[in-house]
């Protein structure tokens, strides 16, 4: 740890401000930025947009915050699970608010309706570290730590399918968009492409050296990224995967020093290239050039 230390504090960090509508301003020293009132009263463990100026937050208050980026004012919180939330997630342009926790269930919550569940899903052995919900709201799958995925009904609650994978401790889960297929990153070093109609897995990608902490699909659902676990500048990389025709592996994007917690496409910019961004626990965020794989 000392060591890290020493070399971290050896290297010079720029940053850039990016604002809503795609521009940039130069790199230079940190500035300050505008910060809001806490949400929640202990650590925000996970955060989802929820619509163009809204996004939703689970922390280990065991609560679920909606708020406006825009003013910072808190709308909506909901409280309902027993013990801290592990994610949360919508379906896109949806009123609806789906949390996850270590009590092994999952919720789902109305932005305009009472302060209580709309629907519970229990159903999981160990705590709940996956949610995606279909692009029509109908359905909900779920991942956990009881190496099992299941799917939903959204209106019923009821458990659609459930299937068990040895040693397949979920830790995230994705809709691709417009189709029937989920991805999941696992701790077996995994990634599986799920047909969610028989839930069955329909692919799995070659195993990486690492824990594979997070994935995402592209807004046009060509390719996937997925995220590794790491220390000392071993591992922590993040992995472009073709979804479409080879599904192979593209390219690799490495420069974190340990652990890549999460992974995301950025929203694409027709005056830009394609961007991605990275968080690590070595303390940055970095974009990168999803086609040049270079850092900016």
């Amino acid at each position: 740890c000392r060591a890290m230390g020493k070399l971290q504090s050896k290297i010079s960090f720029s940053t850039s401000k990016y604002r809503a509508d795609g521009s940039m301003e130069g790199t230079g020293p940190v500035r300050a930025v505008q910060q809001h009132g806490p949400m929640h009263t202990d650590a925000v463990t996970s955060v989802a947009a929820l619509k163009p100026d809204l996004c939703v937050s689970g922390g280990r208050d065991k609560s679920v915050a909606v708020c406006s980026w825009r003013s910072g004012a808190a709308l909506r919180r909901f409280i309902g699970h027993k013990r801290e939330v592990t994610k949360v997630t919508s379906a896109l342009d949806s009123n609806r608010v789906f949390s996850a926790s270590r009590d092994k269930t999952v919720m789902m919550w109305e932005l305009h309706g009472t302060s209580g569940p709309s629907q519970h899903f229990p159903g999981h052995d160990l705590v709940v570290t996956g949610l995606a919900v279909s692009p029509d709201g109908s359905q909900l799958c779920t991942g956990s730590r009881d190496n099992t995925v299941c799917k939903w009904d959204t209106e019923t609650g009821e458990c659609l399918g459930r299937t068990a994978i040895s040693r397949n401790l979920v830790t995230h889960l994705c809709w691709v968009p417009g189709e029937p297929y989920v991805i999941q990153t696992s701790e077996d070093k995994t990634i599986r492409i799920w047909d969610s109609r028989e839930l069955q897995v329909a692919h799995t990608f070659p195993a990486k050296r690492h824990i594979q902490t997070c994935c995402d699909v592209s807004q046009d659902g060509r390719y996937c990224l997925s995220s590794s676990s790491g220390s000392a500048g071993e591992g922590g990389e993040a992995t472009l995967w073709d979804l479409r025709q080879t599904r192979n592996r593209v390219c690799e994007y490495k420069g974190h020093f340990q652990t890549t917690t999460s992974c995301v496409f950025l929203p694409r910019d027709p005056a830009l290239t394609p961007r991605i961004a990275t968080s690590s626990y070595d303390s940055t965020v970095k974009v990168w050039d999803q086609d040049t794989r270079g850092r900016e």
